[in-house]
C-alpha cells in the first residue's frame, strides 16, 4: 500500500438519528476518489462490536480507527503507517491526541496503568510544550485514533464485545503486548478529540462501564498475583481518590454535592457486582489465550510498572 495515497474508508454507523450517515453516504458516497463503504446498524452496539464490523470489512493490509469525536490533521493516517512499516515488531501505532477545545492541551499520548487495572492517557491535561515531541514506545494505542496491523488483529483477535465500550483499548492493546506485539508513539500524527463527547464525562453510566471493565480486564489478562492483590489496590485508589475529591481534584470533583457522590458510591458498587457475575466468562477467555503467550508473568509485571501512573496522579487527574 502506497502509505498516503490509497485507502478506503468503512464507516460504521451505531444506530444514529441526527442524518450524519445520510450526509456522509451522499457526499462520498458516490465518490471515484474517495471509496466508502457504509454499514448501518439499527441500534448502538457499542464501541468494540462496530469496530469488529468496520474491521472484518476492510481489505488493508493496516486497520485504523478513527472516532466521530476526532478530527485528524493533514498526515495523520500517511505517519502512521510509515512508523508500523519501519517497525515490523509493532502491531499498534498511537497518536498524539490533543483536546479540541484548547489544542495546546494534551488529551493523551498512549496510555498509563494502575495496578488495580485503572488507565488513564499519557500526558492527560498537560501543556503541550513538546514533551512528547519524539517517536518511542507506548503501552497501547487509544482506540480514538489509532492503527492496528491486520495481521495482529487476526493472530489475536479484535475488541472483546463484553467490554461494549470504554476499556476496550486497554483490553486489546494489553492482549497484544503479552502476545509478544509492540507499540510505538508517532507523534506525527496529530489529532483533536472532544473528550467524553460519547456519553460526556460527568455520566454515571460512563463510571459504571469504566469501572466494571477494569475489573474483567485484570481477571482476563493481568498475571494471578496482581488478581489477588486487585482489592488492595482497589482500596488504596478509593481512599486517595476520596482525599482528593476532599480537596476539590480529582474524578467525584465533577459530581457535587453528597447526593451526587453517593450515587457514585452506588454506581460503582453496581458496577463491581455486574463484574463478579462476569468473571468465569472472563477467567474462561483467559484460558483460551494461553497459546498466544510470548510473556512471562514477571514480563508482564514489568511492563505495567514500566507504565505505571501514580496513585497521587491518577487519584487528582480527571479522565
Amino acid at each position: 500500500m502506497g502509505v498516503s495515497e490509497r485507502f478506503d474508508v468503512v464507516l460504521v454507523d451505531n444506530g444514529s438519528t441526527d442524518g450524519s450517515v445520510e450526509m456522509a453516504d451522499r457526499e462520498f458516497g458516490g465518490s471515484p476518489a474517495f471509496r466508502l463503504r457504509v454499514i448501518r446498524n439499527q441500534r448502538n452496539l457499542g464501541f468494540c462490536e462496530a469496530n469488529n464490523q468496520g474491521m472484518e470489512a476492510a481489505a488493508s493490509p493496516y486497520i485504523a480507527l478513527l472516532n466521530n469525536d476526532a478530527e485528524a490533521e493533514p498526515g495523520w493516517l500517511a505517519a502512521l503507517c510509515a512508523a508500523l512499516e519501519a517497525e515490523p515488531g509493532a502491531g499498534m501505532a498511537a497518536s498524539k491526541i490533543l483536546v479540541w477545545e484548547t489544542p495546546e492541551r494534551i488529551d493523551k499520548v498512549g496510555h498509563l496503568i494502575y495496578l488495580d487495572g485503572q488507565n488513564r492517557g499519557r500526558g492527560t491535561g498537560e501543556l503541550d510544550l513538546g514533551q512528547y515531541d519524539e517517536p518511542g514506545e507506548a503501552l497501547w494505542p487509544d482506540g480514538c485514533a489509532c492503527l492496528y496491523r491486520r495481521r495482529m488483529i487476526e493472530e489475536i483477535g479484535g475488541f472483546d464485545e463484553d467490554f461494549f465500550a470504554y476499556a476496550d483499548d486497554a483490553e486489546l492493546g494489553l492482549r497484544a503486548r503479552i502476545a509478544g506485539c509492540g507499540c510505538v508513539y508517532v507523534p506525527a500524527a496529530v489529532v483533536r478529540h472532544h473528550r467524553g463527547a460519547t456519553l460526556g464525562l460527568a455520566n454515571l453510566r460512563r463510571l459504571e462501564l469504566i469501572e466494571r471493565n477494569r475489573v474483567l480486564l485484570v481477571a482476563k489478562l493481568f498475571p494471578w498475583r496482581l488478581v489477588w492483590l486487585n482489592g488492595v489496590f482497589y482500596l488504596a485508589r478509593l481512599a486517595a481518590g476520596a482525599l482528593a475529591a476532599l480537596r476539590n481534584k480529582g474524578e467525584v470533583n465533577r459530581f457535587p454535592g453528597p447526593g451526587a457522590k453517593l450515587r457514585v458510591l452506588w454506581t460503582m458498587a453496581k458496577a463491581d457486582w455486574q463484574a463478579l457475575w462476569m468473571l468465569p466468562r472472563m477467567f474462561a477467555k483467559r484460558r483460551k489465550l494461553t497459546p498466544l503467550r510470548k510473556l512471562s508473568s514477571g514480563e508482564i509485571i514489568r511492563l505495567l510498572w514500566r507504565y505505571r501512573i501514580t496513585l497521587r496522579e491518577l487519584s487528582e487527574q480527571s479522565n
